[in-house]
């Protein structure tokens, strides 16, 4: 039996505001502050800030629950929110100074980020300095802080990917997100120049994915912080790609019902290429949604036990999510192609799903492609290839 969500049902109750934003999110290329408003007043922000601040510690499931659902409403709206919750899981993994300095004052704050290794540092007495153009930041335009990528030399000489997580007022936010999928997710570039970071917020990514981080311990009592932080942090991706194609379904049987063609008038609803189609996605969609709650529960049950996944385990949670994006995008993709004319018009909400539901799987982390070759390599018994992240 599924446990209470009660951060779901007040999602619902803000949703018709949020799908009514979606338009204005899209123009301005940025979730509108209303949004981000409407999710703090019922807490969303802190569904994964740790009760020490707190924070509410739901569950993955409980939280996916809540992004699915938000991302028929508003799918840039629910991409960086997402990714603005599950920060804080990571963030919760750093030194205990870190948290202090960004929550201690302030409970309600938040990080986005930008977490490919693209940041250029050198080494300085007490941490490191940072300079770099680091793209794709969604929701930064909401954030106190954000979280960056790059890679620092260790003692054997190699490179260390890491993260620091520097404060707003470190860098500066370009406007240049024109993007055809995802116009709303504000996803712009932070311009970093030679800012300081101390050694305290600087933490090793693999630390953070093998119980090793400075953070680790922290909080003994919780079911969420003793897991790596990667399947946390990715769940989103694959999440708003279900809440899109489910979204979808709906506004298929809505606008199809009563659609007749232009040079016939044949009801195309009672048509059987159009019951086909439906009937298709549906069970797409169905078995997309089956496989990430397989996922989601996996990785909450290991996070309750305090047990962290093998190789195999995580390389099947990750390709999981994969593969269910890849299935979600075929599912609008077969309805947007019995859609006609119409569903082009900027005014119809599907040609916005059909945008979304792409961008889904144009993230590193989603690009089945590279998910294909990680499980087909570990189903083989052979080593990871360093050139699939």
């Amino acid at each position: 039996m599924k446990k209470p969500n009660p951060l779901l049902e007040d999602l619902k109750s803000i949703l018709p505001t949020i799908a009514a934003n979606a338009v204005r999110a899209e123009q301005d290329r940025s979730v509108p502050a209303e949004n981000i408003a409407l999710l703090k007043s019922i807490g969303m922000h802190r569904a994964f800030l740790p009760k020490h601040y707190g924070g509410m510690e739901i569950s993955l499931p409980q939280f996916a629950q809540c992004i699915a659902l938000l991302a028929g409403a508003c799918a840039s709206t629910a991409w960086a929110m997402s990714l603005l919750c599950t920060h804080s899981h990571q963030m919760a993994m750093f030194s205990p100074t870190l948290q202090q300095e960004v929550w201690q004052t302030n409970p309600d704050a938040t990080a986005s980020s930008s977490i490919a290794p693209f940041g250029r540092t050198e080494e300085v007495e007490g941490g490191v300095t940072f300079s770099g153009e680091m793209g794709w930041s969604s929701g930064c335009d909401h954030a106190e802080w954000a979280i960056m990528g790059f890679r620092r030399k260790n003692a054997e000489g190699t490179q260390d990917y890491c993260f620091a997580v520097l404060p707003r007022s470190d860098y500066e936010i370009r406007d240049d997100w024109y993007a055809v999928g995802m116009r709303g997710s504000g996803s712009k570039t932070l311009i970093v120049r030679d800012a300081f970071v101390p050694e305290h917020r600087i933490q090793k990514a693999k630390d953070m994915m093998e119980g090793k981080s400075a953070g680790f311990g922290l909080y003994p009592d919780s079911k969420i912080f003793f897991a790596p932080y990667r399947p946390y942090f990715a769940s989103g991706f694959s999440t708003v790609s279900l809440g899109v194609a489910e979204r979808m379904l709906e506004v298929f049987r809505e606008k199809t019902r009563n659609r007749v063609r232009a040079y016939t008038g044949a009801a195309v609803g009672a048509a059987t290429p159009a019951l086909m189609r439906l009937a298709e996605s549906t069970h797409q969609v169905a078995a997309a949604r089956a496989l990430l709650e397989k996922s989601w529960d996996e990785i909450a049950e290991y996070s309750e036990r305090h047990e962290y996944p093998t190789r195999a385990t995580l390389a099947f949670w990750r390709t999981n999510q994969g593969y269910a994006v890849k299935m979600c995008i075929q599912a609008v993709d077969r309805l947007m192609e019995a859609s006609g004319g119409g569903a082009w018009f900027e005014s119809n909400e599907m040609q916005r799903l059909f945008r979304d539901a792409h961008l889904t799987g144009a993230h590193a982390y989603t690009d089945y492609d590279v998910c294909a070759q990680i499980l087909g390599r570990e189903l083989m018994g052979l080593e990871p290839d360093p050139a699939m992240v």
